[in-house]
């Protein structure tokens, strides 16, 4: 079984520039994982919870880093050990519009 959260959308405050980290930015994190374990029922406590991994991201990303790979590799760390259900996933955590003065629609970081 498979867990995919696309496109969830939010602010932080991320960035090594002083001025990303006072008045943040938008980031977007997407994740997939694999179940360890699913035995086919119709019952949460046999799944992940996607409300809970989202107050999870929500958690980690509301502690600015200077690094996106960083932050990235705080939320896979984290959901790992909030939820010991989770196999094998990827994490990908995406800066939209980075402050670089020049026309860039996304820097991300991926964590496997």
């Amino acid at each position: 079984m498979k867990i995919i959260i696309d496109g969830f959308k939010l602010r932080a405050h991320h960035g090594v520039m002083e001025q990303e980290r006072a008045v943040g930015q938008d980031f977007e994190v997407s994740l997939w994982f694999n179940l360890k374990e699913y035995d086919g029922s119709d019952r949460i406590e046999a799944t992940v919870n996607y409300a809970e991994v989202v107050g999870v991201i929500e958690a980690v990303m509301a502690e600015p880093s200077a690094l996106i790979e960083h932050a990235v590799t705080r939320i896979a760390l984290a959901l790992r050990q909030q939820f010991p259900a989770i196999g094998e996933g990827q994490v990908r955590l995406r800066k939209l519009c980075p402050p670089l003065g020049k026309e860039l629609s996304v820097a991300a970081e991926t964590y496997i």
